[in-house]
């Protein structure tokens, strides 16, 4: 396949990847804004039961290959997320609207840190003005009013920090052990769907004071439900297949389009009250930011990983070598090189014969050769220098 041919190959590979995410995840707004908002944690574990139903028949149809993800690793990853989970509800619970965004804003720097930190990731100025125009873009057209309070700062906090770690880790965790996005989700699903599922009522009767057994589950409620959960299904995997793809980063700068989508949509369907002259400047302030930050971290040093590796005991002794072996070379051209009579130079390389003697025309020193092999110049030297039974005159 041609080199252009391949280049439009994975950029139609990413779009794809993003609008199916920008989809799913407005559809599921859209969806949830009117069904069971007082049980969003049980909710997410019914989310999660449905995505691993989906693994399951994906393995049995051979989609999913069979992969390895250390148990230590598992419940790390499960852990996060699901701090994550009831972080962010209880957050919007505890806090203000306007706070609560400027929390979720808060996750992009924590990223920043966390890929300089882990991954030695270096950012460009583009790349860092491009996400500051983002993060104002998306604060102006978001955030209203703001009141804070002990409690919900700490909610928020934890929420940031573990929806951040879960993010990063998905990265880190299909890099570090080759798992795709099925892989990854093959493994995590089943874990959080059991315990979101045991834990998510009792954290819904406590943020809420209303027990999941007493909704009214309405027919029209129950078709909501299967829709909110197959919508989940590819919620779930499109956010593993953009993160996989690109980085955690370019995944929430990028996928605050959808909070630009659902402003919109929300003002075509629910009116146009809450649109005003500073809410459409944030909105085009923030797409500006996106369209900046996607070019700028495509451009080479935009967004590179540094890789620093300290040299080795053996990389040190062969530079070592190596510069003695020019040195040794240049002697051997100056002074020439005398072979006995059963030892051949052949190409740039030295023939050893068993029990022969080879001349080097040094200091008057004699051993003997005890092996029959050939070496190059090169190892010439290091022989020389790990005195290994050459003849030096």
């Amino acid at each position: 396949m041609a080199p252009g041919s391949k280049a439009e190959r994975k950029a139609a590979l990413d779009a794809g990847a993003w609008m199916f995410n920008i989809v799913t995840s407005v559809g599921i707004i859209m969806v949830n804004k009117a069904l069971m908002a007082t049980h969003a944690t049980t909710l997410t574990g019914l989310h999660f039961a449905t995505t691993t139903l989906m693994t399951l028949v994906m393995k049995w149809l051979g989609y999913i290959q069979p992969s390895y993800l250390p148990v230590p690793e598992l419940i790390k990853f499960v852990f996060f997320a699901n701090l994550s989970i009831v972080g962010m509800n209880v957050s919007l619970m505890w806090n203000s609207v306007g706070f609560y965004q400027i929390a979720k804003l808060c996750i992009i720097p924590v990223l920043c840190f966390l890929e300089i930190l882990f991954d030695k990731v270096r950012y460009s100025r583009d790349t860092k003005l491009s996400i500051m125009v983002v993060l104002v873009g998306v604060a102006v057209c978001t955030v209203t009013d703001v009141s804070v309070n002990s409690q919900g700062l700490i909610a928020a906090i934890i929420a940031v920090w573990s929806t951040a770690l879960q993010q990063h880790y998905v990265h880190h965790l299909q890099r570090k052990y080759s798992l795709g996005s099925f892989n990854l989700l093959g493994h995590t699903a089943p874990a959080q769907a059991a315990s979101l599922l045991v834990l998510g009522p009792f954290v819904d009767f406590w943020l809420t004071n209303k027990r999941v057994d007493t909704f009214n589950y309405t027919a029209i409620v129950t078709f909501f439900i299967i829709l909110s959960c197959i919508i989940a299904v590819g919620t779930n995997l499109s956010q593993f297949i953009c993160i996989g793809r690109f980085t955690a980063v370019s995944f929430q700068v990028l996928g605050h389009m959808k909070t630009v989508l659902v402003l919109t949509l929300g003002f075509l369907f629910f009116g146009k009250e809450g649109l005003n002259f500073h809410v459409a400047i944030g909105m085009i302030l923030a797409v500006i930011g996106m369209i900046w930050y996607g070019n700028a971290s495509s451009k080479p040093g935009g967004k590179e990983r540094q890789v620093y590796s300290a040299p080795s005991e053996k990389t040190q002794k062969h530079n070592i070598l190596s510069s003695q072996s020019e040195l040794d070379q240049k002697a051997i051209a100056e002074r020439g090189i005398c072979f006995s009579s059963h030892t051949t130079a052949m190409g740039g390389q030295v023939q050893f014969a068993s029990t022969h003697e080879l001349s080097l025309g040094a200091n008057g020193l004699s051993q003997t050769i005890v092996e029959d092999h050939v070496y190059s110049i090169h190892r010439v030297s290091y022989l020389l220098h790990s005195k290994i039974y050459i003849t030096i005159w």
